[in-house]
């Protein structure tokens, strides 16, 4: 056992392992990508308070999936882009668990939004005389602590497992960024504790949420489809177009990553790019697909850029 890795204090974060020659300039890709991400969700956290119309349960929920996507955005790219260009691969221990804790619950808070909103879209197309009786202010409030509550209990065991682990084999993490999978390889002890919670957060946060939007979408196209009108059907099929979209780019992304990591044998480089692009691609699409959908947005970025000068 070598003592030299016993507590460690700092780690080494290396980035891409195998492009670490060209990885400069791929930090200026991941950087648009979140110079969109940013500039996107502060504008819809801008517009959805002051537009009246939007003052509507599906995009309360979207402006904190907007606020929760520029979180996610900040605990990944400032450590990321400082060691693509400026070569700071060292960090604190403790550091870097906050990192991880930070990113996974944020990644299960957007996942439990995502949630809310199929839910209601359910009740709206489904049951829509009572949906404003249904989605009250308090419900709305209720289940975001509770989406919070949750990612933020579920995700916090994981750091607090590894600071029970005392050796570790190595002190290098062939990541660009603190994941949690990644620093339990570290261990030079028994993980199987670890690796069971880890299992166990992603399939109740991450499966529990996709199979209850998959069985809303089921109920809502099933009362899609009773509708009589093709106006009708296609002007309620429109509704959950945007919400379809962000649904299915978040968990095919989520899945593919959180799988390869635990049983594929993906090239490391490729891993690491694309659990990187799963995670700050969403947050630099979501206020596009929304903005695109509806007309209020719309209106108020192009009177932003251009209107008011």
């Amino acid at each position: 056992m070598n003592m030299s890795y016993m507590d460690p204090k700092t780690v080494t974060l290396i980035g891409i392992p195998g492009l670490e020659h060209v990885q400069f300039w791929i930090g200026f890709s991941f950087f648009a990508v979140c110079l969109v991400a940013l500039l996107g969700n502060i504008i819809l956290l801008i517009i959805i308070p002051t537009e009246l119309s939007l003052h509507q349960p599906m995009y309360i929920f979207l402006a904190v999936l907007a606020a929760t996507d520029i979180g996610l955005c900040v605990a990944i790219a400032l450590k990321m882009l400082a060691i693509f260009w400026f070569g700071f691969y060292s960090t604190a221990f403790d550091a870097c668990l906050a990192q991880l804790f930070f990113i996974h619950a944020l990644q299960g808070m957007e996942s439990g939004i995502l949630l809310a909103m199929a839910f209601d879209r359910y009740v709206a197309i489904c049951d829509p005389l009572r949906h404003t009786t249904t989605l009250t202010p308090f419900l709305l409030v209720s289940m975001v602590l509770a989406v919070a509550i949750r990612a933020a209990v579920l995700v916090g065991i994981l750091p607090i497992l590894l600071k029970r682990l005392h050796f570790f084999q190595s002190i290098v993490i062939a990541h660009s960024y603190c994941e949690h999978m990644a620093v339990v390889k570290l261990a030079a002890e028994d993980t199987h504790v670890n690796k069971t919670c880890d299992l166990f957060v992603g399939f109740t946060i991450l499966g529990f949420d996709m199979i209850f939007i998959l069985i809303s979408y089921i109920l809502i196209f099933q009362a899609v489809f009773c509708l009589h009108q093709k106006e009708a059907r296609l002007k309620a099929f429109n509704t959950c177009t945007a919400h379809i979209f962000v649904f299915l780019e978040f968990y095919i992304l989520a899945f593919f990553s959180f799988f390869s990591h635990r049983f594929g044998h993906v090239v490391p480089s490729t891993h690491i790019l694309l659990s990187t692009v799963y995670l700050l691609v969403p947050p630099a699409l979501n206020p596009i697909v929304y903005g695109v959908k509806n007309k209020a947005i719309r209106k108020h970025v192009a009177w932003i850029f251009f209107l008011n000068h």
